[in-house]
Protein backbone atom coordinates (compact mmCIF):
# COMPACT_ATOMS: atom_id res chain seq x y z
CA UNK A 1 0.00 0.00 0.00
CA UNK A 2 1.31 3.44 -0.92
CA UNK A 3 1.75 5.62 2.15
CA UNK A 4 1.63 9.34 1.39
CA UNK A 5 2.72 12.25 3.55
CA UNK A 6 0.13 14.85 4.46
CA UNK A 7 0.87 18.50 3.55
CA UNK A 8 0.24 20.92 6.41
CA UNK A 9 1.29 24.24 7.92
CA UNK A 10 2.83 24.71 11.36
CA UNK A 11 2.96 27.96 13.31
CA UNK A 12 6.59 29.13 13.27
CA UNK A 13 8.42 32.05 14.90
CA UNK A 14 7.81 34.38 11.92
CA UNK A 15 4.68 32.82 10.42
CA UNK A 16 3.64 29.56 8.83
CA UNK A 17 6.04 26.72 8.08
CA UNK A 18 5.20 24.43 5.18
CA UNK A 19 5.59 20.77 6.15
CA UNK A 20 4.99 17.15 5.14
CA UNK A 21 3.83 14.79 7.87
CA UNK A 22 3.46 11.03 7.95
CA UNK A 23 1.66 9.14 10.70
CA UNK A 24 2.09 5.38 11.08
CA UNK A 25 0.34 2.75 13.15
CA UNK A 26 2.14 1.64 16.33
CA UNK A 27 5.13 3.94 15.75
CA UNK A 28 8.59 3.18 17.07
CA UNK A 29 9.11 6.91 17.55
CA UNK A 30 8.96 10.23 15.72
CA UNK A 31 11.61 11.77 13.46
CA UNK A 32 12.11 15.42 12.49
CA UNK A 33 14.18 15.97 9.33
CA UNK A 34 16.04 19.22 8.54
CA UNK A 35 16.87 20.15 4.93
CA UNK A 36 20.04 21.65 3.37
CA UNK A 37 21.08 25.25 2.64
CA UNK A 38 18.08 27.29 1.46
CA UNK A 39 20.30 29.89 -0.22
CA UNK A 40 21.64 27.13 -2.49
CA UNK A 41 18.19 25.76 -3.31
CA UNK A 42 17.78 23.35 -0.41
CA UNK A 43 14.19 22.35 0.43
CA UNK A 44 12.36 19.58 2.23
CA UNK A 45 12.00 17.85 -1.16
CA UNK A 46 15.77 17.41 -1.55
CA UNK A 47 16.51 13.82 -2.59
CA UNK A 48 18.72 13.10 0.43
CA UNK A 49 16.02 14.45 2.75
CA UNK A 50 13.48 12.29 0.91
CA UNK A 51 15.73 9.27 1.44
CA UNK A 52 15.95 10.04 5.16
CA UNK A 53 12.15 10.29 5.32
CA UNK A 54 11.58 6.99 3.52
CA UNK A 55 14.19 5.25 5.67
CA UNK A 56 12.57 6.47 8.88
CA UNK A 57 9.14 5.49 7.52
CA UNK A 58 10.34 2.00 6.66
CA UNK A 59 11.80 1.67 10.15
CA UNK A 60 8.37 2.38 11.64
CA UNK A 61 8.67 6.05 12.58
CA UNK A 62 6.29 8.96 12.28
CA UNK A 63 8.07 11.60 10.17
CA UNK A 64 7.93 15.37 9.80
CA UNK A 65 9.95 17.40 7.32
CA UNK A 66 9.47 21.12 6.79
CA UNK A 67 10.70 24.15 4.88
CA UNK A 68 12.61 26.83 6.76
CA UNK A 69 11.45 30.44 6.69
CA UNK A 70 11.54 31.88 3.17
CA UNK A 71 11.49 28.46 1.48
CA UNK A 72 8.50 27.24 -0.54
CA UNK A 73 5.34 28.42 1.17
CA UNK A 74 7.03 29.11 4.52
CA UNK A 75 6.77 32.72 5.66
CA UNK A 76 9.74 35.04 6.17
CA UNK A 77 13.25 35.31 4.77
CA UNK A 78 16.45 33.31 5.20
CA UNK A 79 18.44 33.83 8.39
CA UNK A 80 21.11 31.15 7.82
CA UNK A 81 21.55 30.43 11.49
CA UNK A 82 19.52 30.90 14.65
CA UNK A 83 16.33 31.57 12.69
CA UNK A 84 16.34 28.16 11.03
CA UNK A 85 17.09 26.50 14.38
CA UNK A 86 14.06 28.33 15.82
CA UNK A 87 11.97 27.07 12.89
CA UNK A 88 13.09 23.50 13.63
CA UNK A 89 12.24 24.02 17.30
CA UNK A 90 8.70 25.07 16.33
CA UNK A 91 8.35 22.01 14.09
CA UNK A 92 9.53 19.76 16.91
CA UNK A 93 7.12 21.44 19.35
CA UNK A 94 4.26 20.57 16.99
CA UNK A 95 5.48 16.99 16.69
CA UNK A 96 5.79 16.59 20.45
CA UNK A 97 2.34 18.09 21.05
CA UNK A 98 0.80 15.80 18.43
CA UNK A 99 2.53 12.68 19.75
CA UNK A 100 3.36 13.21 23.44
CA UNK A 101 5.55 10.56 25.00
CA UNK A 102 7.03 9.19 21.78
CA UNK A 103 10.80 8.73 21.50
CA UNK A 104 12.27 11.58 19.43
CA UNK A 105 14.97 11.49 16.74
CA UNK A 106 16.38 14.40 14.74
CA UNK A 107 18.04 14.09 11.31
CA UNK A 108 19.69 16.73 9.16
CA UNK A 109 21.55 16.91 5.87
CA UNK A 110 24.34 19.42 5.12
CA UNK A 111 23.21 22.81 6.53
CA UNK A 112 20.39 20.77 8.03
CA UNK A 113 23.01 18.79 9.96
CA UNK A 114 23.97 22.03 11.71
CA UNK A 115 20.29 22.83 12.33
CA UNK A 116 19.53 19.33 13.63
CA UNK A 117 22.53 19.32 15.98
CA UNK A 118 21.77 22.80 17.27
CA UNK A 119 18.13 21.90 17.84
CA UNK A 120 19.09 18.70 19.64
CA UNK A 121 21.41 20.61 21.96
CA UNK A 122 18.73 23.21 22.67
CA UNK A 123 16.10 20.56 23.39
CA UNK A 124 18.37 18.63 25.73
CA UNK A 125 19.28 21.83 27.59
CA UNK A 126 15.55 22.41 28.01
CA UNK A 127 14.99 18.99 29.54
CA UNK A 128 13.65 17.25 26.42
CA UNK A 129 15.24 13.82 26.00
CA UNK A 130 16.16 12.68 22.49
CA UNK A 131 16.78 9.15 21.36
CA UNK A 132 19.07 9.78 18.38
CA UNK A 133 20.70 12.50 16.29
CA UNK A 134 21.83 11.81 12.72
CA UNK A 135 24.07 14.33 10.96
CA UNK A 136 24.51 13.62 7.23
CA UNK A 137 27.41 15.39 5.44
CA UNK A 138 27.00 18.05 8.14
CA UNK A 139 28.09 21.68 7.88
CA UNK A 140 30.17 21.38 11.06
CA UNK A 141 31.92 24.68 10.30
CA UNK A 142 28.71 26.43 11.39
CA UNK A 143 28.69 24.85 14.84
CA UNK A 144 29.95 27.03 17.69
CA UNK A 145 29.60 27.59 21.42
CA UNK A 146 26.33 29.38 20.61
CA UNK A 147 24.98 26.04 19.33
CA UNK A 148 26.18 23.32 21.77
CA UNK A 149 25.71 19.67 20.90
CA UNK A 150 23.53 17.36 22.98
CA UNK A 151 25.43 15.07 25.32
CA UNK A 152 23.07 12.21 26.07
CA UNK A 153 21.40 11.03 22.84
CA UNK A 154 23.03 8.60 20.42
CA UNK A 155 24.95 10.52 17.74
CA UNK A 156 25.69 9.15 14.26
CA UNK A 157 27.62 11.15 11.64
CA UNK A 158 27.65 10.04 7.99
CA UNK A 159 30.28 11.67 5.78
CA UNK A 160 30.89 11.07 2.05
CA UNK A 161 34.64 10.74 1.45
CA UNK A 162 34.67 12.74 -1.81
CA UNK A 163 32.32 15.48 -0.61
CA UNK A 164 32.73 18.55 -2.82
CA UNK A 165 30.67 20.88 -0.56
CA UNK A 166 31.74 20.05 3.00
CA UNK A 167 35.43 19.12 3.13
CA UNK A 168 35.59 15.54 4.49
CA UNK A 169 38.74 16.25 6.50
CA UNK A 170 36.93 19.08 8.27
CA UNK A 171 34.30 16.61 9.46
CA UNK A 172 36.92 13.99 10.36
CA UNK A 173 38.88 16.53 12.41
CA UNK A 174 35.71 17.71 14.11
CA UNK A 175 34.84 14.10 14.92
CA UNK A 176 38.33 13.43 16.31
CA UNK A 177 38.02 16.45 18.59
CA UNK A 178 34.55 15.50 19.83
CA UNK A 179 34.71 14.31 23.43
CA UNK A 180 31.27 12.72 23.59
CA UNK A 181 30.63 9.18 22.26
CA UNK A 182 29.51 9.02 18.65
CA UNK A 183 29.79 6.97 15.48
CA UNK A 184 31.43 8.29 12.30
CA UNK A 185 30.50 6.44 9.12
CA UNK A 186 32.51 7.19 5.97
CA UNK A 187 30.93 6.50 2.57
CA UNK A 188 33.56 5.61 -0.03
CA UNK A 189 33.56 7.18 -3.53
CA UNK A 190 30.59 9.35 -2.61
CA UNK A 191 29.93 13.05 -3.19
CA UNK A 192 27.94 15.47 -1.07
CA UNK A 193 24.56 14.70 -2.66
CA UNK A 194 25.00 10.90 -2.57
CA UNK A 195 24.58 10.52 -6.34
CA UNK A 196 24.24 6.78 -6.94
CA UNK A 197 24.69 6.16 -3.20
CA UNK A 198 21.24 6.84 -1.74
CA UNK A 199 20.65 3.11 -1.28
CA UNK A 200 23.96 2.89 0.59
CA UNK A 201 22.82 5.72 2.85
CA UNK A 202 19.56 3.95 3.61
CA UNK A 203 21.41 0.70 4.30
CA UNK A 204 23.60 2.50 6.84
CA UNK A 205 20.73 4.21 8.64
CA UNK A 206 18.04 1.54 8.70
CA UNK A 207 19.69 -0.83 11.20
CA UNK A 208 20.60 2.09 13.45
CA UNK A 209 16.97 3.18 13.53
CA UNK A 210 15.65 -0.30 14.26
CA UNK A 211 18.15 -1.49 16.88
Amino acid sequence: MLIRETPLFIDGPVGQLEALYLDVAEPRGAVLICHPNPVQGGTMLNKVVSTLQRTARDAGYITLRFNYRGVGQSTGSHDMGAGEVADAEAAMAWLRATHPGLALTVMGFSFGGFVAASLAGRLEAGGVELQQLFMIAPAVMRLSAEFPLPERCTLTVVQPDTDEVVAPQLVYDWSDALTRPHELLKVAECGHFFHGKLTDLKDLLLPRLTN
